[in-house]
């Protein structure tokens, strides 16, 4: 583990925490900003699109196979984040994938609450399916809130009688949102997303609903017949349990699941890819996953 690279950034981060009692839109350019100076894969060529009711960040590459896409839903806890504070993961996604990458953005919380990200998530793999890309060249990829997400519209989508995407790939997902697992009680130390923090989101999100329901998170859902799974995440989270009870669920419904636990990394860490090991090679990996996974189908480009 690069421990010294990590220490590194997490005293940078000490240094710029988070405003106090601030609203959300001072929340939102604060996190942005935060992100903005992260660099970006060199040779992205990113253009916007229309995908989805909030649209979205198309990244394409010179070496860009046209005919695979994949959808990348950014964490932030449904409360702030965008395709753009998160673009180091879609950037590098569409590197080492060889696919279009598409950045989807989403409503957020509290302006709308529960289910607004959840049914956004899904209009942009409806979007997808509609721009002609055949599914099996479709992955569903996100981190924290994102891999929510991705899983989410997996689950939906077969319960609405869509065809399945060719691959998920989930980082960090925040899935147990009823904090269940004992990860969230028993790693007190991990920085950056606390108890206070997850207990925030799930306010401004889901309020005073059920944090097991289908509409916040797939967590309790049927899963058979779900495409090929990664799973990665962190061993110093408080989310690492919820990572290890959905593989468990996956394979129990005979999905092919693969979990990565990162050694000492922290929450959504890929966000630190250019200064962190580890972050480039979960990106790598995630991107390996994918090119073996998701096949070429009919050539299709968007339509902006």
């Amino acid at each position: 583990m690069s421990k010294e690279q990590l220490d590194f950034i997490l005293d940078i981060s000490a240094q710029n925490p988070p405003p106090e009692n601030a609203t959300p839109d001072v929340m939102r350019a604060w996190f942005e900003g935060i992100n903005a100076q992260t660099p970006i894969a060199d040779g992205s060529m990113i253009e916007r699109v229309s995908a989805g009711p909030c649209g979205g960040d198309l990244i394409r590459r010179n070496e860009t196979d046209e005919h695979r896409l994949v959808i990348y839903y950014h964490g932030g806890g449904f409360f702030f984040g965008s395709g753009r504070s998160h673009r180091v993961i879609a950037t590098n996604l569409a590197r080492t994938s060889g696919a279009a990458v598409i950045a989807a953005d989403y409503r957020l919380a509290p302006e709308d609450p529960a289910p607004a990200a959840h049914d956004d998530a899904l209009a942009v793999y409806k979007w997808a399916l509609a721009q002609g890309y055949d599914p099996a060249a479709i992955a569903l990829t996100g981190d924290s809130a994102g891999g929510n997400l991705a899983l989410s519209v997996a689950v939906r989508a077969k319960k609405e009688g869509l065809p399945q995407p060719g691959a998920l790939v989930l980082m960090s997902p925040a899935l147990d949102l009823a904090s269940v697992g004992d990860s969230h009680h028993s790693v007190t130390d991990a920085p950056l997303l606390t108890p206070q923090l997850m207990a925030l989101f799930n306010i401004v999100y889901v309020g005073t609903g059920d944090r097991k329901s289908e509409l916040v998170t797939p967590f309790y859902s049927d899963f058979t017949g779900l495409p090929p799974t990664l799973v990665q995440v962190g061993s110093w989270e408080i989310l690492r349990d919820d990572s290890v009870t959905v593989v468990e669920r996956l394979r129990a419904a005979g999905v092919s699941t693969e979990l990565k636990i990162f050694d000492g990394m922290v929450h959504s860490w890929q966000l630190f890819a250019p200064m962190l090991d580890e972050g480039m090679q979960s990106i790598e990996e995630a991107g390996g996953f994918l090119r073996n996974h998701l096949r070429s189908g009919m050539e299709r480009r968007v339509a902006v």
